[in-house]
């Protein structure tokens, strides 16, 4: 009939429109205004999106779901290592965001060492709807989660989104660490960390792990290798012998120079 006609195209419309605003970039607007219902050392604390962006630069990136391997893998991780450089780079804050709840937001902060990330739990998916991110993921069991995407604000207002693309899966292409930072500061200088080759007691080898630690970068402390295995891997058989980026760096004086 022609009525159920006009009722579907009516509910075509709305799906469509719906799935575009989904995935709407919403730079120079500002963010929803929610309070997120979060779990700080066993207690709960409200936090407000007043709290979290009032007259700071924060990054923000949103992923489907803690303790999920991407996420776990690569996308929290790397936020956490390059966060030093992005406070050098002018931002205040790093925020990851989630449709979970607090206990597992907490519980997934702890397991993955993310001491410079403020873990924050969409637990009713309200800041994700308000963004037009929240998705239906219940073909896997996940109910109502939001894209991944990341965005770059300031003083509560969006500058710059980076979202997804509309792909089957979990697309991982564009709201990275690393992306972001090259927004923020193209000639900014990253690195993967290092590998220390040091021995209990050697001054020299305490002096790299020192200019590691001042320039915040996360490093392996490798003790009891012989001389002899040092010349094989390029050094002169002294302590310590350093990589960076996997690439042989020397003695405590060539890192210094190095950095």
């Amino acid at each position: 009939p022609h009525g159920m006609w006009d009722f579907l195209c009516i509910k075509k419309f709305s799906i469509l429109k719906k799935e575009i605003f989904m995935l709407e970039n919403k730079e120079g607007q500002r963010i929803p205004e929610v309070v997120f219902k979060t779990r700080r050392e066993g207690d709960w604390k409200d936090i407000s999106t007043k709290d979290i962006f009032a007259g700071k630069k924060v990054v923000v990136f949103s992923l489907p779901g803690a303790f999920t391997p991407t996420c776990s893998s690569t996308h929290l991780p790397r936020y956490n290592d390059l966060a030093p450089i992005f406070k050098e780079n002018g931002i205040d804050e790093i925020v990851c965001l989630s449709v979970n709840d607090g206990f597992v937001m907490e519980a997934w902060g702890v397991d993955q060492e993310a001491e410079n990330i403020n873990l924050i739990p969409d637990g009713n998916g309200e800041f994700s709807q308000g963004m037009g991110m929240l998705v239906d993921k219940a073909a896997i069991g996940f109910g109502k989660r939001s894209w991944r995407y990341s965005m770059l604000v300031n003083d509560g207002v969006i500058e710059k989104m980076f979202i997804e693309p509309d792909k089957p899966g979990d697309p991982f292409e564009v709201s990275d660490a690393d992306t972001m930072l090259t927004h923020i500061n193209p000639k900014a200088v990253t690195t993967e960390g290092a590998t220390v080759f040091s021995k209990p007691g050697c001054p020299h080898c305490k002096r790299a792990k020192d200019l590691l630690n001042e320039k915040n970068i996360k490093f392996t402390d490798i003790e009891g290798v012989r001389t002899q295995t040092l010349k094989s891997m390029g050094g002169s058989g002294t302590y310590p012998l350093v990589f960076l980026d996997g690439k042989l760096i020397g003695g405590a004086d060539d890192l210094a120079s190095a950095l």
